[in-house]
């Protein structure tokens, strides 16, 4: 019987992580065979394991150790100095991998809640005010935040529905202007015709901006 003194390193289908393998091996030499007949056999081991190994995930270490025994199983009893008896492999994460998988899989999850946020919170306002009362104890949140939070709502709804199409356009208009004055212009030309559609003044549901902002604070009227 041969049992590994050290781990040896398979490589696996994630990326940056590679388990560690303890293989302990049954084996008898034939007669009069070379020297170094044990180096042999762990090179054919350790050869299978490591292809099987390299098509497996690294975020279910017990199926990747039954899939490599399974794959080991299948070696040839028999082969030109030796004869294996059985082989068995024992599978594990470093420290170092059990660390990255557990950032990348914080990662997924916190991108899964951005893009769930994006979908819904965002394309719902009213939820974003739901969403802080659902993560505070009742009465933790005083009128005025409650408040606070139900006219971002609002305002989100005001800005998707009249200013981001409006910026748009002036993006699309300010593209052949180099000058930032000139682009304000074209803001106030647009504002300008939105005025006139609307018989004079700006809709009641549109908020007052000041036009006289950089581009920059403009961008930031969209929460």
């Amino acid at each position: 019987m041969s049992t590994s003194a050290q781990p040896r390193f398979l490589p696996s289908a994630t990326d940056g992580i590679a388990f560690e393998a303890v293989y302990t091996i049954t084996w008898r030499p034939l007669w009069r065979v070379p020297p170094n007949v044990e180096e042999a056999v762990r090179t054919a081991v350790h050869a299978t394991a490591a292809e099987t190994a390299a098509r497996l995930g690294a975020s279910d270490v017990p199926a990747a150790q039954d899939a490599i025994n399974a794959a080991l199983g299948q070696l040839p009893r028999r082969a030109a100095n030796y004869c294996l008896l059985n082989v068995y492999t024992a599978l594990s994460l470093p420290s170092a991998a059990q660390e990255l998988l557990a950032q990348q899989a914080a990662d997924k999850q916190r991108i899964n809640r951005l893009r769930f946020l994006k979908d819904h919170l965002y394309d719902h306002p009213d939820l974003v005010v739901l969403d802080q009362l659902e993560h505070h104890p009742p009465g933790a949140l005083g009128d005025d935040h409650v408040a606070e939070l139900q006219r971002l709502a609002r305002l989100i709804c005001s800005c998707d529905r009249w200013w981001f199409p409006l910026l748009q356009q002036w993006e699309q208009v300010g593209q052949g202007f180099t000058d930032i004055e000139r682009r304000q212009q074209a803001m106030l030309v647009l504002s300008d015709s939105l005025k006139a559609l609307n018989g004079g003044s700006l809709p009641d549901s549109i908020p007052t901006a000041d036009m006289s902002v950089s581009g920059e604070a403009s961008g930031r009227a969209h929460p």
